[in-house]
């Protein structure tokens, strides 16, 4: 797909991303992702880094954008030459129960690396957020600098909250969508663009938006539910909350 179709509902604010898990091999599973991503008017479909996964999806959902995500630059090489349309470096917090953390300088390397090995495909490259929030603005800057085409924001998955529904979504939310709201403004006039990740739903995704994004990420808000068409519904929400938000913002 060509670079411009990839990235235009980035630059259009409306790029919407399910994302199907970076430890996420069960084809089935992911057939079923990618199936309802493409039935409820997803944009964009992350999955892990394996060139079956990236032809499956493309068959099954043949209009959303493929992006695959991991920490080896090395895992991309064979998902590009499968077709696959995006490249995300991370997601780190999947990593983090086994002690593993990444620095700026081990993002940065990462970063290079990436480049270096698929340089024609767009590039988004997660932010740790255990990193300080002013370290976060200038990692992203960084990046921008490399060329890096999305900086995507990560949120702290093992909040703990005591509240719930509504109030409970946007605490557990809160820390991607202060990320998001910094590194957008860090970010201005770069031409790097904003993905709000972690925490993600009918409810929060719309302020990602208007906290600054230009597109959001969402994982289990889709993927842990029951069905197929359960998680259909729930992307037509999703699509369809962005959609008000982004009438809303215009006028």
């Amino acid at each position: 797909m060509p670079y411009k179709q990839i990235m235009r509902p980035f630059r259009e604010g409306r790029a919407f991303k399910v994302i199907a898990g970076l430890t996420n091999f069960d084809r089935d599973s992911v057939g079923r992702i990618a199936r309802a991503a493409g039935m409820g008017g997803a944009t964009h479909l992350d999955l892990a880094a394996d060139p079956e996964l990236v032809a499956l999806a493309k068959t099954q959902a043949p209009r959303v954008r493929t992006m695959v995500s991991a920490i080896d630059p090395e895992k991309f090489l064979p998902c590009v030459e499968a077709g696959v349309d995006m490249l995300e470096l991370g997601n780190f917090d999947a990593f983090y129960a086994s002690g593993l953390r990444f620095s700026s300088l081990d993002i940065l390397d990462l970063t290079k690396r990436t480049q270096a090995l698929c340089p024609r495909t767009p590039l988004s490259v997660t932010i740790p957020h255990v990193l300080a929030m002013e370290e976060q603005a200038q990692l992203a800057l960084s990046l921008a600098a490399l060329g890096v085409d999305v900086i995507q924001t990560e949120g702290a998955p093992s909040i703990s909250t005591m509240s719930t529904g509504l109030t409970a979504a946007i605490e557990k939310a809160a820390p991607a969508l202060a990320a998001t709201y910094v590194l957008s403004r860090a970010l201005a006039g770069k031409g790097t663009h904003v993905m709000a990740a972690s925490g993600m739903n009918e409810v929060t995704a719309p302020m990602a938006l208007v906290s600054g994004a230009q597109g959001v990420g969402v994982g289990t808000a889709i993927s842990g539910l029951e069905n197929e068409a359960a998680m259909a519904t729930k992307v037509r929400e999703i699509v369809r909350a962005l959609q008000r938000n982004k009438v809303q913002m215009q006028h």
